[in-house]
């Protein structure tokens, strides 16, 4: 069964904004729009706006000349594909298995199932209703394949019903090729060469005796046999649809977050008391995630007061853990200031975000993380007492510019993939210093020559003399950021008579046409 919701992204605005079908502000023309580097582009409208000209793939300043008074709304991707994740979890109601079929379908597995309601037609009957329930438009259909089903709920009659017994070619013949979900650059092919109905290209795909339809049929076949995506080939979607070839569907598989609850007997009023469920649920939620072998890297405490009031409390990790003894000493620190009116009657215990974390032998980490010294318990405390944008941490960047070898991050956010700083290990010709300066330092050099080493320097308002020199090594500026003017880099580990070592470059050189004489500045401090 396929299940299509032509207006699912409109719909869903409509509710948001507690409208009904031509109600209020629906009954304006209105579209949902994204932006694009040419300007807002429409993503879809409402009944309205559709009757004031607005279509999918507009320009907003195109609908605009035909229609002034339309109005626009941001468009929500990410919360359309959410909410049809939603959905078809919850149509597994009629079905064992759904799947998705983005941006705005559902296909439902009824194998043996229609029974169960009645038959086919009561079952559309009863999709058609649980949804307008919902306040969402729906056009089921029913099909022995995935294809054919969904054809007839886009391109059919209303509650369309093809048996397995049922000539195919005869019942979908009429269908455009859109129906075989193909894309665009495809469809224009196909109108191109004259095919605009199934049945055109089912007659030139199953081939004749005649020789000219024959001839067609081979040129067909060359023209897409090395397109190997469904949807860039028609033959494949046509084989789909009739079933001639599987085609294999994704189920959406509901995922089951740990919760552990206690609902006391009598409500609870005291600090105390509430230390002491949370260390239960810590404990339950503990044995919880080991049993799945997963560790928590987002908690959410939720408090039920008698008086019906919800308060919640939220803790992000900045790595994956159970240990009871370290959520406990998080979430006390979160719950200073509740309010437990006339009492708690519910607490529960959610992990609404986890990892999974395998088991393995206690070590240093492990043995730290249960006194509360590691690194990890370290920066959950700093966060949950000083705030999470108060804590960054340094992490490496893909740049050979030293200054641009490391940024500034959140402690909780995950670090860059290795992939991504492949080409960072490939600039790392020699040892950086120690330390780094937040900013380089403008000195004075003295040398024997322009292209000379440096042999005594004045750094804040001292002057170092140089015994030992090694470099230089040249560093040249980011051409796809820096001007085309942007000088050369020359770098020198040097060591001044009272042993301290120092990591200097001079920027430019003699003669280069880019500037005056070279600038020389400190930029890090060795051991």
């Amino acid at each position: 069964m396929a299940i299509w919701c032509p207006r699912l992204s409109v719909d869903r605005w409509r509710l948001s904004q507690g409208l009904e079908i031509g109600e209020g502000a629906d009954a304006d023309p209105t579209v949902l729009i994204s932006d694009t580097a040419h300007g807002p582009r429409i993503e879809a409208a409402n009944h309205a706006g559709y009757s004031a000209g607005a279509r999918h793939g507009m320009m907003l300043a195109d609908a605009r000349a035909l229609c002034p008074q339309i109005k626009s709304a941001a468009a929500d991707p990410a919360g359309d594909f959410a909410l049809l994740e939603k959905l078809a979890l919850w149509a597994q109601r009629w079905g064992p298995w759904s799947a998705l079929d983005p941006p705005d379908g559902l296909l439902v597995d009824i194998t043996a199932a229609a029974h169960l309601f009645g038959g086919e037609v009561r079952l559309l009957g009863d999709v058609t209703a649980a949804f307008a329930k919902r306040r969402l438009a729906v056009r089921p259909a029913i099909a022995p394949t995935a294809g054919a089903a969904w054809a007839l709920a886009h391109f059919g009659a209303h509650h369309a019903i093809l048996d397995p017994h049922e000539n195919a070619h005869r019942r979908l013949g009429d269908l455009p090729v859109a129906a075989l979900r193909l894309d665009q650059d495809v469809l224009i092919v196909l109108n191109r060469l004259g095919l605009k109905h199934l049945g055109d290209l089912a007659n030139i795909a199953a081939g004749a005796a005649d020789r000219t339809e024959a001839a067609a049929r081979d040129a067909l076949h060359r023209r897409f046999r090395n397109r190997q995506s469904p949807s860039a080939n028609p033959l494949i979607r046509l084989d789909q649809l009739l079933g001639r070839v599987p085609e294999p569907l994704l189920p959406v598989v509901p995922q089951q977050m740990p919760l552990v609850q206690r609902r006391l007997m009598e409500p609870l009023r005291h600090r105390s008391l509430l230390d002491q469920v949370l260390a239960d649920l810590a404990k339950d939620m503990e044995r919880v995630l080991e049993g799945r072998g997963e560790g928590a890297r987002r908690l959410e405490l939720g408090l039920w007061r008698v008086d019906g009031e919800v308060i919640v409390r939220r803790l992000e990790l900045a790595a994956a853990t159970r240990e009871a003894a370290h959520i406990t000493r998080l979430f006390s620190d979160r719950l200073e200031n509740i309010d437990a009116g006339f009492g708690i009657e519910t607490v529960r215990l959610r992990a609404s975000w986890a990892e999974p974390l395998e088991l393995s032998q206690a070590d240093v980490e492990q043995s730290a993380e249960r006194h509360g010294t590691s690194l990890a318990a370290c920066i959950d405390r700093l966060s949950v007492r000083l705030g999470a944008d108060a804590v960054r941490r340094p992490v490496p960047h893909a740049s050979h510019l030293p200054e641009r070898a490391q940024v500034w991050q959140a402690p909780l956010d995950p670090e860059p993939a290795p992939s991504q700083l492949s080409a960072q290990g490939a600039f790392e010709f020699h040892a950086r210093p120690l330390k780094l300066l937040e900013k380089s330092e403008k000195i004075a050099v003295l040398y024997a020559s322009p292209d000379g080493y440096p042999q005594r320097f004045r750094w804040r308002g001292k002057v170092h003399e140089v015994v030992r020199v090694e470099g230089p090594e040249r560093i040249a500026p980011e051409w796809w950021r820096a001007r085309s003017g942007t000088r050369l880099r020359d770098y020198y580990r040097i060591e001044d008579a009272e042993g301290r070592r120092y990591w200097i470059y001079r920027q430019g050189l003699a003669g280069d046409g880019r500037g005056a004489l070279p600038d020389w500045f400190l930029q890090g401090l060795s051991a």
